[in-house]
């Protein structure tokens, strides 16, 4: 199993910049892809970056050329920098790792880290 623990959210203008953090442990050679994903009261949870084990990123539209995940394995940590924010991106921003078990692949989140965008 995958332990993920998220930091790095705060209160922040519109135009600032935050750094996420979701640094995991445990079984961490079984883990493929990890990524970000956001939710907003009454909202279905969306994606906003994925990275997976060879460096690869997608990200969703509202945030390309805004966000930049990154992941750092000598630290077990994966980052989401997110510059030139807006009052939309705010949500609770929640850490994701797609785990595989032989031919099973199950998902871990982390607890959530609130990101509020004033205007």
């Amino acid at each position: 199993q995958v332990q993920l623990v998220e930091s790095g959210g705060g209160l922040v203008q519109a135009g600032g910049s935050l750094r996420l953090s979701c640094a995991a442990s445990g079984s961490i050679f079984r883990i493929n892809a990890m990524g970000w994903y956001r939710q907003v009261p009454g909202k279905q949870r969306e994606l906003v970056a994925t990275i997976t084990n060879g460096g690869n990123t997608n990200y969703a539209d509202s945030v390309k050329g805004r966000f930049t995940i990154s992941r750092d394995n000598a630290k077990n940590t994966m980052y989401l920098q997110m510059n030139s924010l807006k009052p939309e991106d705010t949500a609770v921003y929640y850490c994701y790792a797609d785990y595989r078990l032989g031919l099973k692949g199950y998902d871990f989140w982390g607890q959530g880290t609130q990101v509020t965008v004033s205007s």
